[in-house]
C-alpha cells in the first residue's frame, strides 16, 4: 500500500539516529544514558511493553534495568522507591509502568516523579509545557504521533484536525500539541460525542485514540483523509491461533480505500510510542552532557 504510514520504518530510522548520538557522547568520555522502568504486578500486557521498552533501549545503547514489584505494594512503599530514583544523579530517567494496582493512586504517582526524569511525559509539568514556548519531555504518544506527522509530511496548516479521545496523556496532550505546531483547526471529540460522523466528515486528519473497536467507519471519512489510528484493542477471532487478533479505532480495511495517508495497527503509532521515550530519554542525557 503506498498510503500506509510505517511507524516501524520510521521509528527503526530514529533508533539510528539515537545510536549515532549516543555513540558520539561515548566516545567524548561521558557515561551511558541509563533509565529505570518499574513494573508492579503480573500484568500480561504490561510485561509485553516493558520488554519491547527494554529491548528497545538496548538497541540504541541506552542501559536499562526492570525493578519489579510485587502487587501487593503500597502507596508509601512505592512512594520510596520512585524518592531515590528521583535523587539517583546517575540515572537520566524512568518509567511507572502503568496500570497500577487498585490500592495505588495514579495521578499521586506520577505527580512524585522528577518532571526532568519523566520520560513518560506524564506530569503536569512536562504536559503544561505543550503550551510554553521551551518545550519539555512531551507525553511519548503524542510526540510518536507529531513525529509521524512531520515525517510523512501531512499538511496541517489551516486544516481541519479531529482527535478523538480527550485523555489527559494521549488524546487530550495530542490535541494540544495540534494546536501548538500549526494553525489547525482542532476538534476534540469522544465515543459520547452526538453526531460523531458530522465531525469526521470533513475533517483533514483524523486521530483517533479512544480504544472501540472499528469505531471510524468509512462512511464517516471524506476522500483524501489523512487518519492515524492510536487505538488498540483485542477482539475474537477464530482464524487465528491465539484466537484473537489486534485492531485499532479504525475499520482499516475499508477507510484505507478512501485515506490518503493511514496507520495500520499494530505497526502505526506502537513503535513511535517507544522510540519516543527513547527521545525524551535522549533529551535528558544530552541536556545533562551539553550535547
Amino acid at each position: 500500500m503506498n498510503n500506509l504510514i510505517d511507524g516501524k520504518k520510521v521509528a527503526s530510522e530514529i533508533k539510528n539516529e539515537i545510536t549515532q548520538k549516543i555513540s558520539y557522547s561515548i566516545s567524548k568520555g561521558n557515561r551511558v544514558p541509563s533509565i529505570k522502568i518499574i513494573l508492579v504486578g503480573d500484568h500480561g500486557p504490561s510485561k509485553i511493553y516493558v520488554n519491547a521498552k527494554l529491548r528497545a533501549c538496548e538497541s540504541v545503547g541506552i542501559d536499562a534495568e526492570l525493578i519489579s514489584l510485587n502487587d501487593n505494594i503500597n502507596q508509601d512503599e512505592l512512594s520510596e522507591i520512585i524518592k531515590k530514583l528521583n535523587s539517583d544523579q546517575n540515572l537520566d530517567g524512568f518509567i511507572v509502568q502503568l496500570p497500577l494496582p487498585d490500592q495505588i493512586s495514579v495521578q499521586k504517582i506520577i505527580e512524585l516523579i522528577d518532571p526532568s526524569k519523566d520520560i513518560d511525559g506524564f506530569t503536569n509539568d512536562n504536559i503544561g509545557s505543550i503550551t510554553s514556548k521551551k518545550k519539555k519531555l512531551m507525553p511519548a504518544t503524542g510526540l510518536g504521533v507529531m513525529t509521524l506527522i512531520e515525517r510523512y509530511n501531512i499538511d496541517i496548516d489551516s486544516k481541519k484536525c479531529v482527535v478523538l479521545g480527550a485523555s489527559r496523556n494521549v488524546g487530550g496532550a495530542i490535541a494540544q500539541m495540534l494546536v501548538e505546531r500549526e494553525d489547525a483547526t482542532v476538534i476534540v471529540c469522544n465515543s459520547k460525542t452526538k453526531n460523531l460522523k458530522s465531525l469526521t466528515i470533513d475533517a483533514d486528519l483524523i486521530v483517533s485514540a479512544v480504544g472501540i473497536p472499528n469505531l471510524v467507519t468509512s462512511d464517516m471519512v471524506k476522500n483524501g483523509v489523512a487518519i492515524i489510528d492510536v487505538g488498540i484493542s483485542r477482539v475474537k477471532d477464530p482464524t487465528k491461533k491465539s484466537g484473537y487478533k489486534i485492531v485499532g479505532d479504525v475499520d482499516f480495511d475499508n477507510v484505507s480505500k478512501k485515506a490518503s495517508l493511514i496507520t495500520p495497527v499494530p505497526g502505526g503509532v506502537g513503535p513511535m510510542t517507544i522510540v519516543s521515550l527513547l527521545q525524551n530519554t535522549l533529551k535528558v542525557y544530552c541536556d545533562k552532557f551539553k550535547i
